[in-house]
């Protein structure tokens, strides 16, 4: 696994580590050592709610049983305080903890629980998921305030110009400077209506066809917004101040556009408000922009639970007769699901080619099975939930393959080949040349991985042939879980039965931005 980038010291965050033993705390320190985060030590519960008050905490490792005051009772008197509602906590417990202890530490507000002994690659992959949450919190609350900012400077100045708007030109004169901007004034002698170019083009009406009134003014606003701006404009007649609001133009098409818009009034020698000149800007992207930080916020939650919930899986039913080889499954699960995400966040979540999801999986096993492993299939494109369980399918039978099977020895061979039917993607894996297989007696982890991946997940079908010369597997994902329109898809083809093509080609990097799928593996 490659080691993280370095952290920049205005990005790290602080993690407070709690325990009442000081060789525990050399632990935990020398475990989450290479986050590269601040790690802050407290040796008992008051010296980790004084070290709380002084700085910014993002998470808290804490010991539950410790003189004074014990883990859930320091958790309780941390969720009482408003600045501290949402800091994640992790307990640790070197004593057997029943369900009614978890769930009062879940009721204290508890993420998560670890118990003793500690097992390092597990705690700095919990800590690591909410140290990269609390940071992208933070960025997200950065950019807002960043947006708040610009937006209070922008109604500053549009406060500061209408007030100087008296005649005619120098509402066009600020309009045309600001850029994006509509002017427009209304004289209440007359009860006329004056809009520049910039009003129209805001409002989707035609300069040249459209005559202003209340009535149809009235009509272009939103219903929501309608009586809210009829008492500002009766506050700036009794006030005589000037005044700004945020409101919504439903345009004549029914496209909606967000507006702010600031009004200035001029009174006559008795005090009298004669006049209300106003300017509008357009702030629709804006609001756009804002919505997608939000659900960019929501996203980030998501795919973090999901990710977690599968790897929580993996370490659950993981089975192995030693840590070392406990270890390395895990390790090679996660990094098969570490693959297929990297590749998905390339692709922006839109989804991946299957060639390329091959390529993956296959290049550890390239040096010693060179020219031993052959691919044929069209290009086909997986939306990213397909993609990461047919990542972990080909992983398990991989690894399964390198093992026991048909690269396990020196004139073992391997055989994948896909097609695109109808209804269906169908892959088909074949293995010859090694070891004897036979049926096994019960089924194991690896193979319960593949099912679940593609029958419980993706809907699909599995299918194992343990024959004398070589194991032969069909996995079958419905289209539907592919990134292929309905109507661009591919009538049955006979390529998947042709003669594979050996990839010659596992020992290179794909070359960005070039093809993808067998096509690129294949020289």
């Amino acid at each position: 696994m490659s080691p993280e980038p370095p952290v920049s010291a205005h990005d790290k965050v602080n993690i407070l580590l709690v325990d009442d033993q000081p060789a525990k705390l050399l632990s935990y320190e020398a475990i989450l050592g290479e986050l590269g985060e601040n790690l802050i030590q407290a040796g008992s519960a008051r010296e980790a709610l004084t070290l709380l008050l002084k700085t910014e905490i993002a998470v808290l490792l804490v010991d539950v049983c410790m003189p004074e005051l014990d883990g859930f009772e320091l958790a309780a008197m941390i969720r009482e305080h408003p600045r501290f509602r949402e800091t994640a906590i992790i307990f640790v417990s070197a004593v057997h903890m029943t369900d009614l202890d978890r769930l009062r530490g879940y009721g204290y507000g508890a993420v998560d629980y670890l118990p003793v002994p500690i097992v390092p690659g597990i705690l700095r992959a919990k800590v690591k998921v909410f140290v990269e949450l609390f940071r992208k919190t933070r960025q997200l609350e950065q950019l807002n305030q960043d947006l708040e900012r610009r937006v209070a400077e922008r109604t500053a100045e549009l406060q500061a110009s209408t007030a100087k708007l008296r005649e005619s030109e120098q509402r066009r004169s600020l309009a045309l400077a600001a850029g994006g901007m509509g002017s427009w004034d209304c004289d209440l002698a007359t009860g006329d209506w004056l809009w520049d170019e910039g009003q129209c083009r805001i409002c989707g009406v035609d300069p040249a066809g459209f005559v202003p009134t209340s009535e149809r003014i009235a009509r272009l606003l939103h219903p929501e917004d309608r009586e809210r701006l009829r008492g500002i404009a009766a506050r700036i007649l009794e006030t005589g101040e000037a005044c700004d609001a945020e409101f919504r133009v439903v345009r004549p098409g029914g496209e909606l556009r967000w507006c702010v818009g600031g009004a200035a009034p001029t009174v006559d020698g008795d005090g009298r408000v004669v006049r209300v000149s106003g300017v509008t800007l357009d702030i629709t992207e804006r609001k756009r922009a804002e919505e997608r930080q939000a659900l960019l916020a929501r996203e980030v939650d998501h795919r973090a639970r999901n990710i977690l919930a599968v790897v929580q899986a993996i370490l659950r039913l993981t089975r192995a007769d030693t840590s070392e080889t406990f270890v390395a499954a895990v390790e090679g699960r996660i990094k098969a699901l570490a693959r297929a995400h990297g590749l998905l966040s390339q692709s922006r979540w839109e989804g991946v080619d299957l060639g390329v999801i091959v390529h993956e999986e296959l290049a550890p096993y390239r040096a010693e099975a060179d020219g031993r492993i052959e691919v044929a299939g069209p290009p086909v494109v997986l939306e990213p939930a397909s993609a990461q369980s047919l990542a972990l399918a080909l992983h398990e039978l991989a690894t399964n393959a390198a093992k026991h099977g048909g690269l396990s020895v020196p004139l073992g061979r391997l055989t994948l080949r896909w097609k695109l039917e109808p209804e269906r993607l169908v892959l088909r894996w074949t293995e010859a040349g090694g070891p004897g297989t036979s049926p096994p007696s019960r089924r194991g982890f690896g193979t319960t991985i593949i099912h679940g991946s593609i029958e419980n997940q993706l809907g699909g079908g599995v299918s194992f042939d343990w024959r004398p010369e070589g194991l032969r597997c069909t996995l079958s994902v419905p289209v539907t879980r592919l990134r292929v329109p309905p109507a661009e898809t591919p009538e049955p083809s006979d390529e998947a039965d042709a003669p594979a093509t050996p990839v010659q080609s596992l020992d290179a990097d794909l070359p960005a931005g070039r093809e993808t799928g067998a096509a690129a593996l294949m020289k």
